[in-house]
């Protein structure tokens, strides 16, 4: 299995791996604030299946509600966007990590301000 794809999604829109980029200030990298999941889909001949993808995204929603940090993007969209890259990326089978993190705004502990 590939440890990169071609293509991943960002900020609404799918885009070429090379072209992803975080601001050094990013919340995220100075405190962890992010929440993620793992979610394989697996070959099937109607094409790739993703596994318990309804769990998984309503764990990750959850677990943005439990850190307080707004989800812009709902259960279905969050399907679809993983249909896109998989698609995207010509997989048949992936290993697929939706990650949510709080960007830049400013430092400190408390990342509310921080979309």
């Amino acid at each position: 299995m590939a440890m990169r794809a071609d293509y991943i999604w960002m900020n609404g829109a799918v885009i070429p791996w090379d072209e992803a980029q975080v601001h050094v200030f990013t919340h995220a990298l100075h405190y962890g604030s992010s929440v993620f999941e793992g979610i394989r889909a697996y070959e099937t001949p109607d094409g790739p299946a993703i596994f318990r993808g309804e769990e998984h995204f309503e764990r990750l929603l959850f677990s943005c509600k439990v850190a307080h940090m707004p989800c812009t993007v709902s259960f279905d969209e969050w399907m679809q966007i993983t249909a896109d890259v998989t698609k995207a990326n010509q997989l048949r089978s992936a290993y697929v990590r939706p990650l949510v993190f709080r960007g830049y705004n400013t430092l400190g502990v408390d990342g509310r301000g921080c979309p």
